[in-house]
């Protein structure tokens, strides 16, 4: 659905003749999982999938949200007045602890307004939908109040609404790829101090492949919850015998020498994915500045093997499609991406092998796993920002 559809859905449903357009990516990691809680760095882009969001202020204090993925919920009503987070309000919670959070911090959010929200980013495939609502909520009420908000103040409180307005434990990642996103670039982001730099992603004659198994992550958050306390027993282990206050601080040399203190071997495991990943994502950002597409390719593999392995949070739907993405001819690289258990593989293949890549791998998942999944060809693009009318009509 284009912006031009979307335009005319919005003054069906509103009966409004006058618009703004925004626009919200959704994101990729491209290497460097579950290293943001164990103090490492993270590589991920925003992709060109993602939340449009049609809105315009009104005369009175009536907040009205619909969503074209989820039509059956119709309009969700609210004051500005009463932003408190309601079950039955489903979706729409995310837009209202936006809208909460950015009044209490002070911005002039004075009147009610309509927004419209569209996404084409699969639910449930772990590519940050919910950062992506809440990121696009934010540059509607930049644009529409003509209010001047500090990036990664948004960017924060994207994350602030996750956590204690949804509550759900998660890092800063996805708001920050969804709001600091530059197009052709990947952010290389230390999640201890914050600090990143842009690496410039050419992929000359390479596309990146979404393929998302199309299986819900139910197991994810329990698991995610087990792997956070098994790192910080492994951790605590270590710091009996080095000074360190995060996994991430260890290099493979100093972790090697050093990992007889920790007494299991799932611990150990566990440890050394977070070490050895937080130093793969520093080697594939070089390599990327480098141009060194092949090194690249190596290190998403090895990424999605000590996932598998040592970290054990990838599933038969993931390692089969990574594996056979592997055995495909032009194919750099596949890893899982996200936080495992279902959700989505990338790949980076190829152009004139796509079409190929998409339908061996496919028939191969349907025939090992009993059901389709889904491929995506995506672009890295730039961050969550107000769509000008050029780009509407086109």
């Amino acid at each position: 659905m284009n912006y031009h559809e979307l335009v005319i859905q919005f003054k069906q449903i509103f009966q409004r003749a006058d618009y703004r357009v925004f626009f919200s990516p959704g994101r990729i990691n491209l290497i460097g999982e579950h290293t943001d809680y164990n103090g490492g760095n993270v590589f991920p882009c925003a992709i060109t999938f993602g939340t449009a969001a049609i809105a315009k202020e009104r005369n009175d204090a009536l907040i009205r949200l619909y969503s074209l993925n989820f039509p059956d919920k119709g309009i969700m009503e609210f004051s500005i007045d009463h932003l408190d987070y309601r079950k039955e309000h489903d979706w729409a919670n995310y837009p209202k602890g936006m809208i909460r959070y950015l009044k209490e911090q002070g911005y002039n959010i004075s009147t009610g307004m309509d927004i419209l929200f569209y996404g084409n980013i699969p639910n449930g495939a772990g590519l940050s939908s919910s950062a992506s609502i809440e990121l696009a909520t934010g540059v509607v009420l930049e644009g529409i109040f003509n209010l001047t908000i500090n990036r990664l103040e948004l960017v924060k409180t994207g994350k602030r609404v996750e956590n204690e307005f949804i509550g759900v434990n998660s890092g800063i990642m996805d708001q920050f790829a969804i709001g600091m996103g530059k197009a052709n670039h990947a952010i290389l982001l230390d999640c201890n101090t914050l600090k990143f730099e842009y690496a410039p992603i050419h992929l000359k004659d390479h596309k990146i492949i979404i393929m998302n198994t199309n299986k819900r992550r139910e197991l994810a958050d329990s698991k995610y919850n087990e792997r956070r306390n098994e790192c910080e027993q492994a951790l605590a282990q270590l710091q009996s015998d080095i000074s360190v206050s995060t996994l991430g601080e260890l290099t493979e040399a100093a972790f090697e020498a050093h990992k007889h203190v920790i007494t299991s071997d799932v611990l150990q495991r566990r440890a050394r994915h977070a070490v050895y990943e937080n130093q793969r994502t520093l080697k594939a950002s070089e390599a990327l500045r480098n141009g060194n597409l092949d090194k690249f390719g190596k290190l998403m593999n090895e990424s999605h093997i000590s996932l598998r392995d040592d970290y054990e949070v990838t599933g038969i739907e993931l390692d089969t499609l990574v594996s056979v993405a592997w055995e495909q001819p032009g194919v750099l690289g596949a890893r899982m991406t996200g936080a495992g258990f279902g959700g989505c593989a990338i790949a980076i293949v190829e152009n004139a092998e796509v079409d190929q890549f998409i339908e061996e791998v496919g028939h191969q998942y349907r025939t090992a796993i009993g059901y389709d999944a889904t491929f995506y060809v995506a672009s890295v693009g730039d961050g969550a920002r107000e769509v000008k009318k050029t780009e509407v009509a086109m």
